[in-house]
């Protein structure tokens, strides 16, 4: 199974090597993962670079992390689940400006093992349930499920596991029992018979029965101060995301394993492609965000164990359309 240790970077084509642009810095966990491909795709159909605008990848373990980099001003944008807005005090003056997934893409499973006869909800009791990291969109996701399903977080043993080539040997050396994470790696151990998938918030379908209604996923997002001081940049930014959001809809499996990197596909390109079909209409269409769907974001959270942190926050603030408004009209044609 082949991955990379950065961001979804390549060489683009029809791009002069030697045009100097404006560089911005997008940290982001899971860089090879589906819940990234409208990156992976800006970046190496040269998106990006025709927007005017060099993206440098500022890869890491879990989307914690990467929030936390772009606070300490090692990256200007953070690539990753809307859910940051809303459980990360100190990034209370961020705000989302494109939006790239239309659901939390995220699934939860226990490990198929020998000797193992699957009951109900209750025999994750005392298990040990791998996240990217704890605070991460993972283990958020994951707690709610526990929740609607009569139990708590504090019945599961969560362990922090990243997103990178450790968390399928960490499903198979048994250092954990069950797993949440994004795709394609719980498309494919799911496809290998390694994992049961409990709990699906990847579908538009599975995401309105479980929330109530839409919420946002993946996006852009970044300080207030930054968007004031670097619109081109952030403007040329969203423009590469919509563009590729554009290509995305109409683009065949062909297209697309042409435009992605060899090494995201697990080492079984039919897995992968098979992961994106299902994945297919969870993806943003236009890279706006909507008021009623981050409001249902908002509620969903009220409900968790830090909830009443929650009050402090004005949702219709956590996110501007003023970016992704521009780029939409320049790719409506």
């Amino acid at each position: 199974m082949g991955w990379l240790a950065c961001g979804p970077v390549g060489v683009s084509a029809n791009v002069d090597p030697g045009r100097f642009l404006p560089r911005i810095r997008v940290a982001l966990a899971a860089a090879q993962s589906l819940y990234h491909l409208p990156l992976t795709l800006a970046d190496q159909l040269g998106f990006f670079r025709q927007a005017g605008v060099a993206v440098e990848w500022v890869p890491h373990e879990s989307g914690v992390k990467a929030a936390s980099s772009v606070l300490q001003g090692q990256a200007d944008v953070l690539s990753g689940s809307f859910d940051h807005l809303f459980l990360q005090p100190k990034m209370q003056s961020f705000q989302a400006f494109v939006q790239t997934g239309r659901t939390p893409q995220l699934s939860l499973g226990v490990a198929v093992r020998p000797g193992f006869v699957w009951r109900s909800v209750m025999d994750l009791k005392g298990m040990r349930l791998g996240v990217s990291a704890l605070d991460s969109s993972t283990y958020w996701i994951a707690c709610h499920w526990l929740m609607s399903n009569g139990l708590l977080p504090a019945d599961v043993v969560f362990v922090p596991v990243g997103s990178a080539p450790q968390v399928v040997e960490s499903l198979r050396s048994g250092a954990i029992d069950a797993l949440c994470q994004p795709d394609p790696v719980m498309h494919w151990l799911e496809q290998k018979n390694e994992i049961r998938v409990l709990f699906d918030a990847r579908s538009l379908a599975s995401t309105r029965k479980f929330f109530g209604g839409l919420m946002p996923g993946a996006c852009l997002m970044a300080s207030a101060d930054f968007l004031q001081r670097q619109p081109d940049r952030v403007q040329a930014l969203s423009d590469g995301v919509v563009h590729a959001l554009k290509w995305l809809q109409t683009a065949g499996l062909t297209d697309v394993l042409k435009a992605v990197p060899a090494d995201h596909w697990l080492g079984d390109r039919a897995s992968y492609l098979s992961a994106f079909e299902k994945l297919r209409e969870s993806y943003a269409v236009d890279g706006m965000l909507r008021s009623d769907e981050v409001i249902n974001a908002w509620r969903s959270h009220a409900r968790l164990p830090n909830g009443s942190g929650m009050a402090r926050v004005v949702p219709d603030k956590t996110f501007t359309n003023a970016f992704a408004l521009k780029s939409r009209v320049r790719f409506s044609a």
